[in-house]
């Protein structure tokens, strides 16, 4: 970890052309945003998102700043980038290799909101909230196995520099299978389907 709050989803569908991010993400004043925060300022409850037709810019009730990169086929990879002030960034992404097709977005979380990085919290949200999507939805985690090795893998023995005087024991080949064998415990990622 960098020290960055930040959260990130992709997905390999069609992308966006630079022409695309202009016009469908747009500035904040294009959706139902302005009007659902104007609301929740005058004392609405946050429940009645769904009344707005808020979509992406939801975002901003737990982001500081969003950058959305993007890759149509037609076009070069774009991101496009906002911190919810009215005005958005777009420029040609030359790191392109991270999202060959589609769209990957990325939230930089405010600090008040580093709650939505624990993966409880995530996967509540994603049950609760993907009933009516038609596509699949993976959540990389972090896990955690057992992994059986031996002493020599676990722990590196350091070599003597006399190499030249051959060294005879008697060793029980039992005893020494046993004892060279160590449990250790190794994390790992792997994606896990969450909604099909």
């Amino acid at each position: 970890s960098s020290g960055i709050n930040a959260e990130y989803g992709y997905d390999t569908g069609v992308g966006m052309t630079k022409a695309d991010l202009v016009n469908n993400l747009g500035t904040i004043a294009k959706s139902g945003t302005k009007s659902f925060m104007e609301a929740l300022s005058a004392g609405a409850d946050i429940s009645m998102i769904g009344q707005f037709g808020v979509g992406f810019y939801s975002a901003y009730l737990v982001a500081d700043k969003v950058e959305v990169h993007s890759k149509n086929n037609d076009d070069e990879q774009y991101i496009w980038t906002s911190s919810a002030g009215g005005s958005f960034t777009i420029h040609q992404d030359e790191d392109a290799e991270d999202v060959p097709r589609g769209t990957k977005i990325i939230l930089y979380l405010r600090e008040d909101m580093t709650e939505y990085l624990e993966e409880k919290k995530l996967k509540d949200i994603i049950k609760k909230h993907s009933q009516f999507i038609g596509y699949p939805i993976k959540l990389q985690v972090e896990k955690e196995r057992e992994k059986e090795v031996s002493d020599d893998e676990a722990e590196p023995e350091e070599k003597e520099d006399d190499e030249e005087t051959p060294k005879i024991e008697d060793v029980d080949e039992e005893k020494e299978k046993e004892k060279k064998k160590k449990k250790i415990k190794e994390k790992y990622n792997e994606l896990e389907e969450l909604h099909k």
